[in-house]
């Protein structure tokens, strides 16, 4: 047995991290699929150039480590050098169309070797010789830029929500809640910025370093966040953040947990498995697992689990829903499960797109080009499968959607990530099959206001409200304070909000 807990300041280089991701992730062009190749090796060899990785020591004289840490291709025989052949992919039909995204984030291998130091060897030219020169397109390089400018514009309320997630007695961070690792965030961190830096890797020495502790460092985990009034049971949200399916991280949901914690509710922030670490399957997954937890625990930690809802937003509405919908079939199947729908007392989904195959087009318009969408959905065989508006609609399943909650989705009329027909044709399907659906559009409001904006803004939000006057309905005495409750501060000036808005990328 043994604990981990994360210092703030390896919390911070977790939260730059995706921004970093997002720019790795598009990467490196293949200009010679038959000459793709790993290399691990046992043992030191000799210097080769001199901008190489070197020496990440291991202090382990009683076992041998031999498997990669981080390794782009799985350790069997390759019959077909030129396919790149991952673990991570459940559909063999798309392998060859792996993402640069995917190319890129497993670049390193570490090896751990009895009695000597384990070590990266990564030349450069090699780099270029298996993936061809950098070459990033122009509407991702104006998303990166956009990008910076727009995180730049927000960063002072940023830095106040940042100082309340690492320093607030009322946040438990990175609860462990599964068993499977999310992205080796800090190695890639170390790697991805020495590239873009100085066009070299990394020295990286850290004494003590095994794979056990490595291993435990990503499990999947979650942020709790905690009223400041304990007496008696809280409602629960359970949130499940977007990130455009790649750079999904349970502290973006850090200003949402701080208001409804201020308003007597518990929220549960989860992290899930990006790609290419894990593709929708694992999502999924992933999911599920955060909800059983949270069904099963969180009394523990004052909830009341009579009272839990869920939410989801952009990619995490996506997420959430199919998670939410696979449950609902497994229950009505007669399987095997560790919380009942039933325990979902309404579903939010904000900002979230239900139908795939209608916004695989729409999305590569918007730079998240369709070979990556269809690696991360796991090829094209697999679009309805993960399509809640279109599953819903099969006959054979009826008795899982009878059994699904209330279900509120909200959108801006203005969003352009994903439009809000997304959520008027889901809101559609459901009513046309049975189930409780309700839509609710916000006119001018775009991807990212009423998720942040909004929030930053303070004073009067309706979004806010409604969620808040939803989870409340029925205790009088919660109502009553709600009613009294001071309007949120503002964290950022207007002038800044306004820049911003219209300098997003999303």
């Amino acid at each position: 047995m043994f604990s981990l807990s994360l210092s703030p300041l390896s919390e911070l280089s977790l939260l730059i991290y995706p921004i970093i991701k997002i720019h790795s992730s598009c990467g490196y062009s293949s200009s010679s699929s038959s000459s793709r190749r790993t290399t691990m090796t046992t043992s030191p060899p000799p210097p080769i150039q001199s901008n190489r990785v070197q020496s990440l020591e291991v202090d382990d004289d009683k076992k041998d480590f031999t498997q990669p840490l981080i390794a782009r291709s799985s350790t069997f025989p390759r019959r077909r050098p030129s396919t790149l052949r991952s673990p991570l992919l459940r559909q063999r039909s798309f392998t060859r169309n792996i993402s640069h995204a995917a190319s890129e984030t497993y670049l390193v291998e570490l090896s751990f070797v009895k009695g000597n130091k384990g070590f990266v060897e990564i030349n450069m030219n090699e780099i270029k010789d298996l993936y061809g020169e950098p070459r990033v397109g122009y509407r991702w390089i104006w998303r990166v830029v956009a990008l910076c400018f727009y995180a730049m514009l927000l960063m002072p309320g940023f830095l106040q929500v940042a100082y309340y997630y690492f320093f607030s007695s009322q946040v438990r961070r990175s609860i462990v809640y599964g068993d499977q690792p999310r992205n080796r965030q800090v190695i890639e961190l170390l790697v991805i910025c020495s590239i873009l830096i100085s066009n070299r890797l990394p020295q990286i020495y850290i004494s003590g370093f095994r794979p056990l502790i490595v291993f435990a460092f990503f499990l999947s985990r979650f942020d709790l966040y905690l009223p400041k009034n304990s007496d008696g049971p809280k409602p629960v949200l359970a949130f499940v953040t977007g990130g455009a399916w790649i750079i999904g991280y349970k502290a973006w949901g850090s200003l949402l947990g701080k208001q409804l914690a201020e308003r007597d509710i518990i929220v549960a922030c989860f992290d899930y498995r990006n790609f290419p670490q894990g593709t929708i399957t694992d999502m999924v997954q992933d999911v599920l697992q955060g909800i059983s937890f949270v069904c099963n625990n969180i009394v523990d930690y004052g909830g009341d689990p009579n009272r839990i809802y869920l939410m989801g937003q952009s990619a995490g509405a996506h997420i959430s829903s199919c998670a939410l919908l696979e449950q609902a079939v497994k229950e009505s199947e007669g399987g095997s499960i560790s919380w009942s729908v039933s325990q979902i007392k309404a579903y939010f989904g904000l900002s979230g797109g239900y139908n795939i195959p209608s916004l695989v087009e729409h999305l590569h318009r918007r730079g998240l080009y369709s070979s990556v969408f269809l690696s991360i959905m796991e090829g094209e065989k697999s679009l309805q499968h993960f399509s809640p508006e279109i599953r819903i609609q099969d006959p054979r399943i009826c008795n899982a959607v009878a059994m699904l909650p209330q279900i509120i989705l909200f959108h801006g009329t203005s969003d352009y990530s994903i439009p809000s027909d997304a959520s008027r044709a889901f809101a559609d399907a459901l009513q046309k099959v049975g189930a409780k659906a309700e839509l609710i559009l916000y006119s001018g409001k775009t991807h990212t206001d009423l998720f942040i904006h909004d929030p930053l803004r303070g004073g009067k939000d309706d979004f806010f409200d409604y969620v808040v006057a939803f989870i409340h309905a029925g205790d009088k005495e919660a109502l009553a304070k709600d009613a009294v409750a001071p309007p949120s501060p503002r964290l950022l000036p207007e002038f800044l909000l306004q820049l911003a808005r219209q300098v997003s990328p999303f």
